[in-house]
């Protein structure tokens, strides 16, 4: 039976993760870093995780690498499927020393750092004649609103809400722009853009071969200004699939990414495992699957027809009560009450009868943060 170590495990996404492996039939073995986690992991407590593992330390220690190769070693060429940034970012500086014991689809960390970097991206897809928002380079807006963002807020450790500003006057821009030149002294100014929210996530081959690819749009998020998906439901766009492919292998991507678009325009790229990846597992995605056949060697190739259940609907219950409260103080009463009746239509993201134990178990570790 194939191993697969799935790290980072106190991310939600790992719940996922474990049990669409688990059902594949892959022993899985749930790691996480003690010092980042101050409860037990709610994948731990899946059903499909044949064992749960602590590593000593944090992700960012300097011995995480040699940590993690040790653990991997006791395997046999067990493939590595990385849920946070931190061990994507050993594995791919550290590719060479992993890839003698163990199997991953990851990209370089140039390819990393120029996709994280919004303005590099947006050249990039700018150059190969793709519709992305205005952006104003060292230039001072000639129309509001415009949103303002560090180039690589993921890499300063900034939360979701964080990672941008919206200015809607000069006023309020000058004010931003002092904000947010704490964190980048040169930040990303581009125009804002209107229409529905949405991701299409795509993994590649160690070739930039596509592999597979699926696709959402959101129907809330928190903040409820341009935060996180907190509900989403499963669609499917051939060309924005074939916008996003093209984006990626001109980068010559490895791995797993979402590019995230607004209405038409591509926003930006985050070339992980995304926020709203437990929706894969909802509509019976094989992606998480076809990662780690690939990963092993596997031939695995894409088929251009929709391969998993459109119109499924998910939602985080805690993050989208909190969009449902915001919506309703910011007047936005009716959609607010849309939202708390959709409690009693969409599930969850993590509901599970068949293993019920995680759901429990991350509503009680999200309770103990708050």
């Amino acid at each position: 039976m194939k191993t697969v170590i799935l790290t980072d495990s106190k991310y939600r996404s790992a719940i996922s993760a474990a049990r669409m492996f688990g059902r594949a039939g892959y022993h899985v073995v749930a790691v996480q870093t003690r010092e980042d986690a101050p409860v037990k992991p709610p994948a731990f407590a899946s059903r499909y995780v044949a064992e749960a593992r602590g590593i000593r330390g944090a992700a960012r220690d300097a011995e995480y690498p040699e940590r993690l190769l040790s653990l991997a070693r006791e395997y046999d060429r067990p493939v590595i499927f990385p849920v946070g940034v931190a061990t994507l970012d050993v594995l791919s500086r550290n590719r060479e020393m992993f890839e003698q014991c163990a199997d991953f689809l990851v990209s370089p960390p140039d390819v990393l750092a120029a996709l994280n970097d919004k303005e590099e991206m947006h050249r990039r897809a700018a150059r190969l004649g793709l519709n992305v928002p205005k952006e104003y380079d060292g230039e001072q807006p000639d129309e509001f609103p415009v949103i303002l963002k560090p180039h690589c807020g993921e890499k300063l450790g900034l939360k979701a809400a964080d990672r941008y500003t919206i200015a809607r006057d000069r006023s309020e821009y000058d004010r931003a722009l002092k904000a947010m030149r704490q964190y980048d002294p040169s930040p990303v100014v581009q125009q804002v853009v209107t229409g529905d929210g949405g991701g299409v996530c795509l993994l590649m081959d160690k070739n930039s071969r596509l592999l597979d690819a699926f696709c959402h749009r959101r129907l809330r998020e928190y903040p409820i200004s341009g935060g996180p998906s907190t509900c989403c439901e499963s669609v499917y766009d051939p060309q924005k699939i074939n916008e996003a492919f093209r984006l990626l292998r001109a980068f010559r991507f490895v791995g797993l990414a979402m590019v995230e678009y607004k209405g038409d325009h591509i926003l930006e790229v985050n070339p992980r495992v995304w926020g709203s990846f437990p929706l894969t597992a909802l509509a019976h995605s094989s992606i998480a699957v076809r990662y780690a056949e690939a990963a092993s060697g596997r031939e695995v190739s894409y088929s251009p027809r929709c391969d998993y259940d459109v119109g499924v609907r998910m939602r985080f219950q805690i993050n989208d009560t909190l969009a449902a409260l915001s919506l309703y103080r910011h007047g936005q009463r009716d959609a607010a009450r849309a939202a708390l009746y959709d409690r009693f239509l969409i599930p969850d993201a993590f509901e599970d009868p068949d293993d019920p134990r995680p759901a429990r178990a991350y509503l009680r570790s999200t309770l103990t943060r708050l």
